[in-house]
């Protein structure tokens, strides 16, 4: 049996009616920049998660590095970062002309440490960025809390975290914006790239819509130097036809992450159980192992196809080589890149496929014992 880490195929079978007709539907508006169709997608998406503006954009990167420059960050200014996180969130500060402050997870989790933030503070700070990785949402109380005390803003890169919850509300305005990809693989994907912000501040709102806009409110008139940085109406109109059914997706997620945990928690290291506050959407499963890649190496030739987020963090990074950052300054997002290992959790997993991949773990683990 082959079971691949993700079925995009299946999720349009499941949806083809709903998906073909929103794609026909622009192809017959004859408005193919922005329009009614992205509207409808944002007003959609700001009900979903409970925020009260949203603005579509290009990409994850791209709603990162809008949201960013909305809250005036620049040249000379800091911004805390994850050290284990896809490279994106540092890559949105430095395009900013900021300069990324890496802070570690916490011990057993793979989220930002808020413990930690406290002592990176400078003068230079402006913001933070936790990532809800994985689909689990990083402690978000205690980072509001430092923020508000030293004056700093919360974005919230929630590019893996559809659907995920923090004390009882729906992950999209806690902190000052949110920042949102619809890369395919997502819990909630497009048929290509998409972002959005999320908040409940229209002036900034307004801001990430005119600076993705070529920074113009008028057309014709610029108030900055902006970006081309759109949604595509034929992606807003697949997103609307498949947010209806995300949440019943994710749920299916939930059930292969607790079928996972059940049966694979007593031979490996398997993702930290949610926390009552912090609904999981598990975007992503991550076991750990000493021997991840050998681990792999036995999956594939078993059939299960697996993924590894990320195998080199950013501080390791070439493109991050001025920052002086060497092996050994960042051990726990360094230990993450070499044990991490994601399995399959699709929400269009068979229930033999599942028990296949937990067959061929627990076979492959039992041949490469941890040390």
């Amino acid at each position: 049996m082959n079971v691949p880490f993700l079925d995009l195929g299946a999720t349009y079978l499941e949806l083809q009616t709903e998906i073909d007709e929103a794609i026909q539907r622009v192809l017959n508006s004859g408005s193919y920049i922005g329009g009614a169709e992205v509207e409808a997608f944002e007003n959609a998406f700001a009900d979903f998660c409970g925020a009260d503006h949203v603005v579509g954009v290009a990409n994850g990167l791209d709603a990162l590095k809008l949201a960013l420059l909305a809250l005036d960050v620049g040249p000379g200014d800091e911004v805390i970062v994850p050290s284990h996180t896809f490279i994106a969130t540092w890559l949105a500060v430095s395009q900013c002309g900021a300069t990324p402050i890496p802070i570690e997870p916490k011990a057993g989790d793979f989220n930002i440490d808020p413990q930690q933030v406290a002592g990176r503070i400078t003068s230079k700070t402006k913001g933070i960025i936790p990532v809800h990785l994985y689909g689990e949402p990083a402690d978000l109380d205690p980072l509001i809390d430092i923020a508000n005390r030293h004056g700093l803003f919360v974005l919230e890169d929630a590019a893996q975290a559809h659907g995920a919850v923090y004390r009882g509300r729906r992950i999209g305005s806690h902190g000052h914006a949110v920042a949102w990809s619809f890369y395919p693989g997502k819990n909630l994907g497009a048929f290509g790239d998409g972002g959005a912000v999320s908040t409940r501040d229209e002036s900034l709102a307004r801001r990430v819509r005119m600076l993705g806009n070529y920074g113009s409110r008028t057309k014709y008139v610029n108030d900055a130097i902006g970006f081309n940085s759109r949604l595509d109406p034929i992606q807003a109109a697949v997103l609307r036809a498949k947010l209806p059914r995300m949440e019943e997706w994710n749920a299916r997620r939930s059930a292969i992450a607790n079928r996972y945990s059940e049966a694979l928690g007593p031979l490996l290291t398997t993702p930290p159980g949610p926390e009552e506050s912090r609904g999981h959407a598990w975007h992503l499963y991550v076991i750990r192992h000493p021997d991840r890649d050998r681990l792999q190496l036995q999956l594939s030739g078993a059939g299960v196809t697996t993924l590894i987020h990320y195998p080199r963090p950013p501080h390791l990074q070439e493109a991050y080589a001025d920052l002086g950052y060497g092996v050994g300054s960042f051990p726990l997002a360094e230990q993450h890149a070499a044990t991490v290992l994601s399995l399959p959790i699709g929400p269009h997993l068979t229930p033999s496929q599942i028990d296949h991949v937990i067959e061929a773990v627990a076979n492959s683990v039992t041949s490469i014992p941890q040390t």
